[in-house]
């Protein structure tokens, strides 16, 4: 039976990078998006090719589209290998801290940190279930407290904030086979990085994809940037 794996925020960039990479090492990857008619038409040409990409309808800052979306890949997978929270919203870049609504706030932490939470509780029963499960979370040096500075506050926040998530589950996990690690993936050329961004997608994703099928599964509650740990 071939690996499988569950990317968010797979319609685009990164993350369709990760589910392109991953599909042709063999995985059955579960595309995940926010609109399921947008991750049908982003993943045609990996089908043409041969890849098994499966898409779900995954709103990661709605709860009842979480609960839905996990029934969902249980109804087709018996376990789940990978689960690759990449799913991410950027809040204005240049604006001060002092000038970050709640609203904003709010709006940021629900995607970028409660809502990978609450996408590993709900895929848990299916990664417990093989027995080497892994868990990454895309996080950013912006949310380095060691390199944090005045950019973009809600996002910088909400990252800090979901390296503490990866912290908690790594602890919680410890001794069950699940590692669970948070990994930057650099400045890439993307929709939020931009086309100035110096890296590609595939430099971008190639941390990620390692950690979802080549590091050492005792790697784990740990930050990485090109396959090297670095400060929370």
């Amino acid at each position: 039976m071939p690996k499988s794996a569950l990317i968010t925020g797979a319609n685009r960039g990164l993350g369709l990078e990760v589910v392109r990479q991953l599909s042709q090492q063999g995985f059955h990857v579960f595309a995940a998006a926010r609109r399921r008619e947008a991750g049908e038409k982003a993943v045609v040409v990996l089908r043409e090719s041969g890849a098994k990409v499966s898409v779900v309808e995954l709103d990661v800052a709605q709860e009842t589209s979480i609960r839905a979306a996990a029934q969902t890949v249980a109804r087709q997978i018996a376990h789940l290998d990978v689960l690759v929270n990449n799913a991410a919203i950027l809040d204005e870049e240049s604006r001060s801290v002092f000038a970050t609504e709640a609203a904003t706030m709010r709006e940021v932490l629900a995607t970028n940190t409660i809502g990978p939470l609450l996408v590993a509780q709900a895929l848990l029963p299916l990664l417990k279930k093989c027995p080497a499960g892994r868990i990454i979370n895309v996080s950013s040096t912006a949310g380095s407290l060691n390199e944090m500075g005045t950019y973009a506050p809600a996002y910088s926040i909400s990252k800090a904030a979901l390296n503490a998530v990866t912290r908690q589950l790594a602890s919680a996990l410890k001794g069950q086979g699940i590692a669970v690690n948070s990994v930057c993936p650099g400045w890439v050329r993307t929709d939020m990085g931009g086309r100035h961004a110096p890296r590609s997608l595939a430099k971008g994703a190639e941390t990620i994809v390692w950690l979802a099928t080549a590091a050492p599964q005792n790697l784990t509650g740990q930050f990485l940037r090109d396959r090297k740990v670095i400060p929370w």
